[in-house]
């Protein structure tokens, strides 16, 4: 198993401290001007954290907002609309853990004749040890990759992502192009190359292990990313943008399942040195949101701090080799519709 760059959480919070004191930004701030007017914009995980804090921009700058989310029903979708003053707000339904709860979530789309011009990818997870999904694979990798995966090839499949190359459903004529921005982490720098034999297996470890397994899975995830960029515009030409961002430390409660005594001192630091998830939604905003943003693709940020994800993400074989890696697993699961 490939290991991430991380071997501990506390080297993990400090690495996010020093980063994040040392940032230095390179893209203009969020501002009004930054609309959603018109735009029917999705976001997993919104019902708590940096998701939550997504969703109430969106729906603020005007944007028709689906929160699809396994908790939170309806008390986040309340809070967001009283938080934002739009009542554009619907909750849908969505355990990432499970393959029936995914296509569900895609059938209704579907049906309804929905069009997302925006699908932001913010759930996941970090565990201080594993859990087998329903469909037998372990949860943190089906959650923060495989499930992404799977829900996004049904978006574009059934044309709720409009994308002529998989669906045969183009845009309309001068319609923007549909956008589609993960949530990933800083921390997939300098993890292992990906070990594609090894991928989803499931195996046993603690909390050392989710640490380095959770950084690593952001290299998977960027990696997918890059290539999923690659075939959604293989001639150069934009039709769909696709873009990361790390919205740097974060005051979350990601830190809910560590072991008491490491709840402490990470609930402690992360109360003392990392933003909020208010101040740390603005690049993942600015991906989905950005006029300057239109007809770009492949881009990561790093808080708001424009640049490139590690080397490793952009290499065409290792895209190549995860997708195909992807597909055996999703069909060896049963994971299709």
């Amino acid at each position: 198993m490939a290991e991430g760059r991380f071997k501990n959480p506390f080297q993990a919070v400090f690495t996010g401290v020093k980063d994040f004191a040392a940032r230095k930004e390179n893209v203009r701030p969020l501002n009004e001007s930054d609309r959603l007017d018109g735009k029917t914009v999705m976001v997993t995980g919104a019902n708590s954290g940096v998701g939550l804090a997504i969703a109430v921009e969106v729906a603020r700058r005007g944007g028709e907002l689906i929160m699809a989310c396994r908790s939170g029903h309806p008390e986040a979708g309340e809070r967001v609309k009283a938080l934002s003053g739009s009542d554009k707000v619907r909750m849908e339904k969505l355990d990432l853990t499970d393959r029936a709860s995914i296509h569900a979530l895609a059938d209704r789309l579907r049906a309804e004749g929905v069009k997302l011009d925006v699908c932001i990818c913010n759930a996941g997870v970090a565990q201080a040890k594993p859990r087998k999904t329903p469909q037998g694979l372990e949860e943190m990798f089906m959650v923060n990759f495989l499930s992404k995966f799977v829900l996004l090839s049904r978006l574009l499949k059934d044309g709720t992502l409009p994308k002529a190359v998989l669906a045969g459903k183009g845009l309309p004529a001068g319609a923007d192009r549909p956008r589609i921005v993960f949530t990933s982490a800083d921390s997939h720098r300098n993890a292992d190359p990906s070990d594609f034999d090894s991928l989803g297996v499931y195996q046993d470890y603690g909390v050392n292990g989710g640490i380095s397994r959770y950084s690593y899975y952001k290299l998977v995830l960027n990696t997918f990313s890059s290539e999923l960029s690659r075939r959604l515009n293989p001639d150069g030409e934009v039709d769909v943008g696709v873009h990361a961002a790390c919205p740097g430390p974060v005051n979350t409660n990601i830190a809910r399942e560590a072991p008491a005594f490491l709840k402490v001192f990470l609930n402690t630091w992360f109360r003392l040195f990392f933003q909020s998830p208010e101040q740390a939604a603005p690049p993942l905003v600015y991906l989905a949101a950005a006029e300057e943003m239109e007809g770009e693709t492949n881009q990561y940020f790093h808080m708001m701090v424009h640049r490139r994800m590690d080397e490793k993400c952009y290499s065409p074989e290792a895209g190549q080799r995860l997708w195909e890696r992807a597909e055996a697993l999703a069909a060896q699961h049963g994971l299709w519709a």
